[in-house]
């Protein structure tokens, strides 16, 4: 199966450490992942800042990352915005097409309780689009940012 993870994958969460920083912003910086995304790279002082009080220094914000077979792969965050908790996460493109992102939300998803939860992935990230789906989120409507057109999803208390 495609999308099932190999013998060898042993997809885990753990909490986020500062060490771990350096990893995801080169993962933020990988010029495939940035197309996929249309999410801009920030510049390390941003990213840093951004990580240190929108992300580990704000309690509201469920953070973890994504090990595989021990070595860390990415993160997963919940956060809210304007009322509504969204979730986003990201892999590097080593683990991509593995089924390893399917196993992190999966398990992301058993530790983050919150209802109504809502994502919204650049249109053409058609991986990432089905991943949710697959995962009971329903399209909702697009969202603009700039010129960059998102599909909005929801996972709802009691998914159809």
């Amino acid at each position: 199966m495609a999308d099932s993870v190999g013998m060898s994958d042993q997809v885990r969460l753990r909490d986020v450490v500062p060490a771990d920083l350096e990893e995801f912003f080169a993962q933020e910086h990988d010029p495939e992942a940035v197309q996929r995304s249309k999410f801009p790279p920030r510049e390390r002082e941003a990213f840093m800042t951004h990580w240190a009080t929108k992300v580990l220094g704000d309690p509201t914000v469920f953070v973890q990352a994504i090990t595989v077979d021990g070595e860390l792969a990415g993160n997963a965050v919940a956060w809210w915005d304007e009322g509504r908790r969204f979730i986003g996460y990201w892999l590097g493109r080593q683990y991509w097409g593995r089924g390893i992102g399917t196993r992190a939300l999966t398990l992301f998803l058993e530790r983050e309780k919150a209802r109504p939860l809502y994502a919204d992935p650049h249109a053409g990230n058609t991986g990432s689009v089905r991943l949710l789906e697959k995962h009971g989120f329903r399209r909702t409507g697009t969202v603009r940012y700039g010129e960059n057109e998102h599909i909005m999803l929801v996972l709802d208390e009691n998914p159809a």
